[in-house]
């Protein structure tokens, strides 16, 4: 298992602290510092959709121009996630073949068998 996010965000601290408190192991990637291969995203966006990865209530989604923004499709998606890693949802885990995005602390017991 692991939970891909950014080691300041404060949901990805949540995420990792209910994961500690579980006993439940996982690794931990980092998205800014370790960065992320686009054959990985395109896997999340194959399961649970470009839609669902990109983050659009962050700063970095801000920080994008009105050209950026407009007329996103896949690929533009994928391509800026690439880019700039702070637009992806977080955390992000990844269990086998199951993708969870967000953290809900229901979720993750389902997820985790707790």
């Amino acid at each position: 298992m692991t939970l891909y996010g950014i080691k300041n965000c404060d949901t990805v601290r949540r995420a990792r602290q209910w994961l500690n408190a579980h006993a439940v192991p996982y690794g931990f990637h980092d998205l800014r510092g370790d960065g992320l291969d686009a054959a990985e995203l395109e896997r999340w966006a194959a399961i649970v959709g470009w839609e669902s990865l990109l983050n659009r209530r962050g700063t970095t989604w801000r920080r994008l121009t009105d050209e950026q923004r407009s007329d996103m499709d896949y690929a533009k998606a994928l391509a800026l996630m690439l880019t700039e890693p702070t637009l992806i949802k977080r955390p992000v885990l990844v269990h086998g073949k199951t993708i969870h995005v967000g953290f809900s602390e229901s979720d993750y017991a389902k997820l985790c068998n707790t």
